[in-house]
């Protein structure tokens, strides 16, 4: 098992749901936290949080991964003593809507493409090349079972999380003979504010998608994450598939009726 301690945890979207879970699990391996998302104020209890009940150090900064730019321009501007990050964990990502080619939105499909796909590549390109010189690093990347299986009326979310699917395993290659470590956890059904973002929110259309059944919690995906991060340095965790145990498929979900 490999020491999380004094590690520097970079966490994009790190505001709600698997990033928040993810940095506070961290937190308490005794790493310290690098945290960015869009939501500042959201942001800013977090890193009070982590501090007061953690004790370890946590620079946070608003970031939308979509604007290459500020990307760029964020992390140049990062104090020395947070450019020296061991691990980035790529988990800032969203679907918008639910619909067919013919009917879909295109503002959600460039949103979805621009985040999950571009905005995963605009950080790791910032991040991997520091990695690389230290000869050290780990590289997680948030997928899903949408990246595995195609459903009705997902294709363009399909279509990002594949990318992701193939941009993990293409890292891994062209990382081939270095000691950084690349990893995807790929979730199914798991309650966050996912389905209330995919419907523009709609809570009850969003509530709906778990109705009757037992899903996965960001608790599970963090808790996963910092297994995949602490094996001993000559294992790379490469794919974690999760699914509820109430869930077989994107489109198998067993669902208890109530009396």
């Amino acid at each position: 098992m490999t020491s999380l301690r004094n590690t520097i945890v970079l966490v994009t979207g790190a505001s709600s749901g698997i990033g928040r879970s993810t940095a506070l699990r961290f937190a308490a391996e005794g790493a310290h936290l690098l945290i960015c998302a869009r939501r500042t104020e959201r942001l800013d209890a977090l890193a009070s949080e982590i501090r007061s009940a953690h004790g370890v150090k946590v620079h946070s900064f608003a970031l939308d991964v979509r604007d290459r730019a500020a990307v760029e321009r964020s992390f140049a501007a990062l104090p020395d003593e947070w450019k020296r990050i061991g691990i980035l964990v790529n988990n800032a990502g969203l679907s918008r809507g639910l619909d067919t080619i013919q009917q879909g939105n295109i503002d959600d499909w460039d949103e979805m493409i621009d985040t999950n796909v571009k905005g995963l590549l605009y950080v790791t390109r910032t991040v991997l090349p520091g990695m690389v010189e230290r000869n050290s690093g780990h590289i997680v990347n948030i997928g899903s079972v949408a990246g595995h299986w195609v459903y009705p009326k997902g294709n363009v979310y399909n279509a990002s999380k594949f990318a992701v699917t193939a941009l993990n395993e293409g890292m891994k290659m062209d990382l081939l003979g270095t000691p950084v470590r690349v990893t995807s956890i790929d979730p199914g059904l798991i309650e966050t504010e996912f389905s209330i973002v995919r419907f523009h929110g709609d809570e009850q259309r969003a509530k709906s998608v778990y109705q009757g059944m037992t899903p996965l919690t960001p608790d599970d995906i963090a808790e996963t994450i910092v297994w995949s991060c602490s094996r001993p340095p000559h294992v790379n965790i490469s794919t974690i598939v999760m699914m509820p145990t109430d869930q077989a498929s994107p489109t198998q979900v067993h669902r208890r009726t109530t009396p």
